[in-house]
């Protein structure tokens, strides 16, 4: 079996394997998406094709729309030659189940894929010619945070940025420069409204994304490349407007053992490939069934019925309360604490963490005990049910490939916002954090981690994060095995505000975290011990 329009034709042969198939006429979808596109999504990713396009294909299978997404790659071209065109830009999407069962469905929902270029002049016709069109009603992205900034970190624009803002819409390469060019294409022709909606895993993505598209446009004024017309048709949240949302879906990269069974089954050409830009991808998408995706409904060219498709439509305010949820208290702090100490305890599985007493525990008080009393409640999804579900049924899954080593990535870029927030509501309650044990214990295993050093005083490599390099540094000095070789070199760190949101020894639990450090590099089994004193 062939996963493309004509092999889907042989219904019974996909049916025989278990595979459900798009109950609409793929290609009908297809022609009238292209014909008068609504739709329009940048970043076509695993997340994206999984459940966005998952999002569409419900919408269709009910009859509520007869459209598909017109989808843009801005970055990794090889996707749209290598995933999208030879499979007529179906998807075979794998839900796995934590009894180990999956659910396989092929998506027609996807109907379009264009590469961001604009120096290809078929590729930039096409995308001009979608952004003409009045029915045209939101553009969304999951680009990942960095496709959002314009800037370094000493605030000056990056240099491919300040080459799009010195070049004009008619040469733009990044993201923002080729959504901003985009729009200004829009605004010349029909100037109708549009929703602008990032659906990326970062906290106010709305109004990140508003940012770095009003600061290209405005450049561009300056430089004499737009009217001043166009800069208030993009910064008037009644024409182009930039909702906010929240997005949850744990997305691996695709199984070999995913893989495999689907070849099993009879369906051809499923290997992953690497692309050219390491992006890992196959024709599949492999992912756990419990999402969410909440919407602040400011759409002034109308939408889709989302919400019939298990969309939570709704204000900004809730949509901050349910991200500032899962991102503080139910999920993240979790998952950071598992990757930190399933890095220094051998662990190359997530879900088999939670079959280790002392780390069960551990994310059981990070959320249930010491998060709650200081949860944000959005009133549409209630914390204790969302964050149950999070430790009984989506970490545990054994049969989602997810690492720890991918989850502690970047983790300097976490911490503040993980952690230093429900600190922050601590000391905000109760004039300190002294109450707190399994947080600061996640933090020293966080310090520890950067060691490089597991509890059996084996070295291993540190997942990428960008200030390696700076933290290391810091810990100079410090020998595993000799607790006496600790001098202090970790006040520098947990002082830094920058990082954690607050100053840790001022919320009274920095000279905690020192003490459950020390005790983590006495030697072998340190780590493991000190878990238990704990806990």
């Amino acid at each position: 079996m062939k996963l493309s329009i004509q092999g889907i034709k042989d219904k019974e042969a996909w049916e025989k394997a278990g595979i459900k198939l798009p109950s609409y006429d793929v290609e009908k979808v297809a022609t009238a998406t292209k014909e008068a596109p609504v739709w329009v999504h940048f970043g076509i990713g695993n997340i994206f094709r999984i459940f966005i396009g998952g999002i569409a294909d419900s919408l269709l299978e009910q009859g509520l729309s007869d459209k598909g997404i017109t989808c843009v790659e801005t970055f990794d071209y090889d996707v749209v030659d290598k995933i999208y065109k030879p499979f007529d830009n179906l998807v075979m999407a794998v839900t796995l189940k934590e009894d180990g069962s999956t659910d396989k469905k092929v998506l027609g929902s996807l109907t379009e894929a264009v590469k961001a270029q604009s120096s290809v002049d078929a590729e930039w016709s096409r995308l001009k010619k979608i952004f003409a069109s009045p029915q045209l009603q939101m553009v969304s992205f999951t680009i990942t945070e960095k496709g959002y900034a314009l800037r370094d970190a000493k605030g000056e624009y990056f240099p491919f940025i300040r080459s799009d803002i010195d070049n004009g819409p008619d040469k733009a390469s990044s993201a923002m420069a080729v959504v901003s060019a985009l729009l200004y294409e829009r605004f010349n022709t029909c100037k109708a409204p549009l929703a602008v909606v990032s659906m990326d895993n970062c906290s106010h993505n709305g109004e990140k994304l508003r940012n770095s598209i009003t600061d290209m446009v405005g450049e561009w004024q300056k430089k004499g490349f737009v009217s001043e017309d166009f800069v208030q048709y993009v910064n008037d949240e009644n024409t182009i407007s930039f909702p906010w949302s929240m997005i949850d879906k744990i997305t691996p990269r695709p199984a070999d053992t995913v893989a495999e069974s689907l070849k099993e089954a009879g369906v051809e050409d499923m290997d992953p490939v690497i692309t050219s830009k390491r992006t890992y991808i196959a024709p599949f998408v492999n992912a756990e069934g419990p999402q969410y995706l909440v919407i602040e409904d400011r759409f002034p060219n109308g939408r889709p019925q989302l919400e019939k498709a298990g969309v939570y439509m709704t204000d900004r305010d809730t949509v901050n309360k349910v991200e500032r949820m899962k991102v503080t208290t139910c999920l993240n702090p979790l998952h950071t604490a598992l990757a930190v100490y399933g890095c220094v305890l051998g662990y190359d599985l997530i879900a088999d963490e939670m079959k280790d007493k002392e780390l069960s525990e551990l994310v059981k008080r990070i959320g249930l005990v010491e998060g709650m009393p200081v949860v944000t409640n959005p009133g549409i999804i209630a914390p204790e049910k969302f964050a149950d579900e999070v430790i009984n049924v989506r970490i545990p899954n054994p049969f989602m490939p997810d690492t720890p080593q991918r989850i502690a990535t970047d983790t300097s870029q976490k911490v503040g916002i993980r952690y230093g927030e429900t600190i922050k509501s601590y000391v905000a309650k109760d004039g300190s954090a002294r109450a707190l044990t399994a947080i600061p214990l996640a933090i020293a295993g966080w310090c520890r981690y950067l060691l490089g050093i597991d509890d059996n005083g084996e070295a291993f490599e540190l997942s990428p994060d960008p200030m390696a390099d700076e933290l290391k540094c810091q810990l100079d000095g410090i020998v595993w095995g000799e607790s006496s070789s600790y001098t202090g070199q970790l006040k520098n760190l947990l002082s830094n505000a920058n990082i954690f949101g607050i100053n840790l020894y001022e919320a009274g639990i920095g000279d905690k975290i020192e003490e459950m450090f020390v005790e983590e590099i006495s030697g072998k089994g340190a780590i493991r011990e000190t878990l238990k004193k704990y806990l």
